[in-house]
């Protein structure tokens, strides 16, 4: 099972509001537990093959052994509440710099205006610049370099203030 594959699946669970998924196969055993108050879940991964750990974007995915039970961690709402979150308007990789040697378009405290160029995202192989629609200082970043991105999701918070 790939990692993007794992991911789908936790989010997809979180969504669905099933408290508990087991899925086993040859090289790979997933467990994901959801406790009632919706404020933390539980995944555990057993693999009998190398696994890599998932990037960080909103949530940590953390692999486990056998015996520890990690957490995925969520920003509370209220935490959230005050912050605009730019979203993806397309499918495709994220990039925070123009080029792997380039400075990055934004980084964390900086400032932006409408029409700043905030990161690309390549679709199809074109490499698409995505400018800023609102005016504020980046709080958090919450995509990673060079991963793959979905329509709609959550890329920057920005303090408009």
């Amino acid at each position: 099972m790939k990692l993007n594959e794992i991911q789908d699946l936790i989010k997809f669970v979180a969504k669905s509001g099933a408290s508990e998924v087991e899925i086993e196969t040859k090289e790979i055993k997933i467990i994901i537990k959801t406790p009632a108050s919706k404020s933390k879940e539980q995944v555990f991964v057993q693999s009998t093959q190398p696994v890599m750990q998932a990037p960080a974007v909103q949530q940590e995915y953390v692999h486990a052994v056998e015996t520890k039970a990690p957490e995925v961690k969520v920003i509370p709402a209220d935490d959230e509440s005050k912050y605009i979150t730019v979203k993806s308007p397309m499918i495709g990789t994220f990039y925070r710099s123009s080029a792997p040697d380039k400075p990055l378009f934004v980084n964390v405290g900086d400032d932006i205006m409408p029409g700043k160029v905030t990161c690309i995202i390549e679709a199809m192989k074109l490499f698409n610049e995505i400018e800023s629609e609102v005016k504020g200082k980046i709080v958090k970043v919450l995509a990673n370099d060079a991963t793959p991105v979905e329509y709609d999701q959550p890329l920057f918070l920005v303090d408009p203030s």
